[in-house]
């Protein structure tokens, strides 16, 4: 799935939009409930106002090294994860009600806001690392692409951005090490564009079993066994005696794995490999 933006629950550009209207209510001298509305939601210790300052540092984070930046978005996604997010849902659902009460939401919410992307961004990746249901990782690297080129003033490369958001992702709860897994679909997608059967079939059993350890193990060990049997037997129709003595060295060399070992992406870029072996060998 997709996370889609709302402007109704940006919590950064929210403050953006009615700091503006504060200054356009003060040039048609009238007095403005904005200020009102940003004392009572903004001013704070809830978590809407804690979330508030995540998008703060984002904004007042510009020219940073990649280092700095690829913290400042690590700590953003750590911290909003531990926000009360049914609390913040309905601050949020009041401070739209609020805002409605003063002002017509439609021209409230056409102001121009500078850095609107970014913070677009920011929360299309803060809503899809709380969202239940697994996020559409090409979009979440998207996302994450031009959080990072706000921050650093660079263009960025995905493949980097994808390899960042498996290494953060695989340390958390199971949820999040499924999102991991999809994105390592989606780069092996992109890096291999003609998959074989069987490497598609591996790719999903991964995303499917990542929760259950014992399951993987008994789908690679499985698979680890049917490949050394077909490249032992594709082996023997070998006729040149060097290529014949280097397959049979690959069959010895795949092994199944340990129950004690822990299964990870190389032994998924180990199956893939021996799969496109297989192949080659299949069309000689």
């Amino acid at each position: 799935m997709k996370i889609k933006h709302s402007k109704y629950r940006n919590t950064g550009l929210i403050f953006e939009l009615l700091v503006k209207q504060i200054a356009a209510d003060t040039l048609n001298r009238e007095q403005s409930p904005a200020v009102s509305i940003l004392k009572e939601f903004y001013a704070s210790r809830n978590s809407l106002a804690k979330e508030y300052k995540l998008y703060d540092l984002v904004t007042k984070s510009k020219g940073v090294s990649q280092r700095r930046a690829e913290a400042i978005v690590s700590t953003i996604t750590e911290v909003s994860r531990k926000l009360n997010q049914d609390a913040l849902k309905n601050q949020k659902y009041k401070l739209i009600s609020e805002i409605k009460k003063h002002y017509d939401l439609d021209e409230f919410f056409s102001i121009q806001v500078r850095d609107y992307k970014a913070l677009a961004s920011m929360y299309c990746l803060l809503e899809a690392q709380n969202n239940q249901e697994l996020v559409d990782p090409k979009y979440l690297v998207d996302n994450k692409v031009t959080l990072l080129e706000h921050l650093t003033d660079k263009s960025q490369n995905s493949n980097d951005v994808k390899d960042t958001l498996i290494e953060e992702y695989s340390k958390y709860d199971k949820d999040l090490k499924l999102l991991t897994f999809k994105i390592l679909l989606e780069k092996f997608n992109s890096t291999y564009k003609d998959l074989l059967p069987e490497q598609k079939n591996i790719l999903k059993e991964f995303i499917t079993s990542v929760n259950s350890k014992k399951r993987l193990h008994n789908i690679v060990n499985e698979e680890l066994r049917k490949l050394s049997s077909e490249v032992s037997k594709l082996t023997s129709k070998v006729t040149d005696e060097v290529v014949k003595i280097k397959l049979e060295e690959v069959a010895r060399s795949i092994k199944t794995v340990k129950n004690t070992e822990r299964i990870d992406d190389t032994h998924l870029v180990n199956l893939m490999q021996f799969y496109d072996l297989v192949n080659e060998l299949k069309s000689l």
